[in-house]
């Protein structure tokens, strides 16, 4: 009886990018280990997709500002009901991951494109 040996497999990672801050952005920069396995634009074009997601999600701007004074005067109870403006974009951004995974990545033999995010648990932003 002759045992099947697992495929080689191999992860690739997508460095931070923190050129512009400390907000979530990732580099566009081309691996290597990619070449031959996928189209470098198409490449680049998602993960500027993808930042321009997490940007937009981080922006501060009117909706921000509503959402802290109703979590102030509800005792931020009003989260078990609505989902934040950062909640709804990071729906988003899992969804973009999901059909390019769908899309490119799976077609491609390649496995998935996976992005995981590590909260501070200290930091109380509401995100």
């Amino acid at each position: 009886m002759r045992l099947q040996q697992a495929p080689e497999s191999r992860k690739v990672f997508i460095q931070r990018d923190y050129s512009s801050g400390t907000g979530c952005q990732f580099q566009t920069m081309f691996s290597m280990e990619l070449e031959n396995q996928i189209d470098r634009q198409q490449f680049e074009e998602i993960v500027q997709t993808l930042n321009n997601l997490y940007a937009e999600a981080e922006k501060l701007g009117g909706q921000s500002y509503l959402e802290g004074c109703l979590a102030c005067l509800t005792a931020y109870t009003i989260f078990l009901c609505l989902e934040t403006h950062y909640q709804k974009l990071l729906k988003k951004v899992s969804k973009c991951i999901q059909e390019q995974n769908e899309k490119i990545y799976v077609p491609q033999g390649l496995r998935v494109i996976e992005i995981t995010i590590y909260e501070d648990r200290g930091m109380s932003h509401g995100r």
